[in-house]
């Protein structure tokens, strides 16, 4: 239990940015899936709007801070790489 009123506020506001980048976090994994998904089907038009939204995405999340620009860098470079080869196909 924090002492200090300030403590009680930081407090509160690490639970709503907690739920928040969680809740992003869970998006950006149901985005992977659905890209992951239309490269098992080898769809190769559905892989790719799915590829850009799921770049869309990691890019704001790393822009806000919830993950970091390089880890968001490396899941695109290989995201790119999956829906690259079933457009190779």
């Amino acid at each position: 239990m924090p002492n200090i009123k300030g403590a009680a506020k930081r407090a509160r506001q690490a639970i709503g940015r907690h739920s928040r980048n969680v809740n992003a976090k869970s998006s950006l994994k149901t985005q992977r899936s659905k890209l992951f998904a239309a490269v098992e089907k080898q769809d190769k038009v559905m892989g790719t709007a799915e590829y850009k939204a799921y770049c869309s995405m990691l890019d704001k999340l790393a822009k806000r801070g919830i993950i970091t620009s390089n880890t968001a860098q490396r899941r695109k470079t290989r995201a790119a790489n999956k829906v690259r080869a079933v457009a190779a196909k």
